[in-house]
């Protein structure tokens, strides 16, 4: 019986023994394992099995966003032993950065990073989330200490671009791979947003006053150039009825002399009868019992008589 019971609890021992020994790890996760203190291997995804007495899995620092009750981002920093390979963004708190022209701005960033070496982030560095947060707000205040406001507030891409140059290049000896560094907010303060908020409706007001002028502007000059194509069409209607008269006359003038060719009779004098005959009546039609006759009474009967003479030939 005694000897019952010391095989139970060897076998409990043994057990105990085997499950600290039994690891784990997830898709996309490494452990780092140390023997005797010191490196021993990295163990991927899968079951694996190490000595409990002399290999330990060796922790790292990781940061957690996480949300309260209220919405709030809250930042929780933990100690796993697991390494997430996976890509990880860390966001960071709202800070007071100063431009070049001395400009006190809020700016908050976030940072898009992955672990490549978990060697690396074990042992190159003590704690990486911290080392991660305070390189990302020096580097910030350097590159927007070297722009002005106006510069900082339509450079975000320029911004980010080379935040993360200076960041990839930084903890490339940390084994993590940044790859994306996003401004969310950039701050003035209140006096500098109102300056800027009166400055842009200035500006607003300038354009539509530029639009009205050069609408206006356009709008009589297309009425004056189409008053200009109206009277050169008028002018040209004019100049072609002109013309169309005169060769109306000109074949009646030839028409008649063809006429009164053996008559003898002058074709001009005959055209100056017509004209006469037709002011005379033009004259009468108006029903004036005044009728004022010209004074030279001899050309009109003498054209009468011009007429007489054709009609009776």
């Amino acid at each position: 019986m005694p000897y019952l019971y010391v095989v139970i609890v060897f076998a409990i021992l043994i057990i105990s023994i085997i499950s600290k020994g039994l690891i784990v790890v997830r898709q996309a996760q490494v452990v780092i394992v140390e023997r005797l203190g010191r490196y021993y291997r990295t163990l991927d995804s899968g079951i694996h099995i190490i000595i409990p007495i002399f290999d330990k899995t060796r922790p790292i620092h990781w940061r957690y966003n996480k949300s309260d009750f209220r919405g709030n981002v809250v930042v929780v920093s933990k100690i796993e032993d697991r390494i997430d390979l996976r890509e990880n963004v860390y966001d960071f708190p709202r800070q007071n950065v100063i431009t070049s022209d001395n400009v006190s701005i809020n700016i908050n960033a976030l940072l898009y990073f992955q672990i490549t070496d978990p060697y690396k982030a074990v042992y190159e560095i003590g704690n990486l989330p911290e080392a991660i947060e305070k390189l990302t707000q020096t580097s910030l205040r350097n590159v927007i200490g070297e722009l002005q406001l106006d510069r900082t507030l339509i450079s975000r891409d320029t911004i980010n671009a080379k935040l993360r140059d200076i960041l990839d290049e930084a903890t490339d000896k940390w084994g993590v791979k940044v790859n994306r560094v996003e401004l969310q907010d950039i701050l003035p303060p209140e006096e500098i947003k109102t300056a800027m908020e009166k400055e842009m409706r200035a500006e607003r007001d300038k354009r539509a006053k530029i639009l009205q002028a050069d609408g206006e502007r356009e709008y009589q000059i297309r009425v004056a150039e189409g008053e200009k194509q109206a009277r050169i069409a008028r002018a040209e209607g004019e100049a072609q009825a002109k013309t169309l008269v005169a060769d109306a006359e000109r074949k009646a003038i030839l028409s008649i002399a063809e006429a009164v060719k053996d008559t003898g009779t002058d074709p001009a004098q005959y055209q100056i009868a017509l004209k006469y005959v037709s002011a005379f009546q033009e004259i009468v039609k108006q029903g004036d019992k005044t009728v004022l006759l010209p004074y030279e009474s001899s050309a009109l009967l003498g054209s009468l008589k011009t007429l007489a003479n054709i009609f009776q030939k």
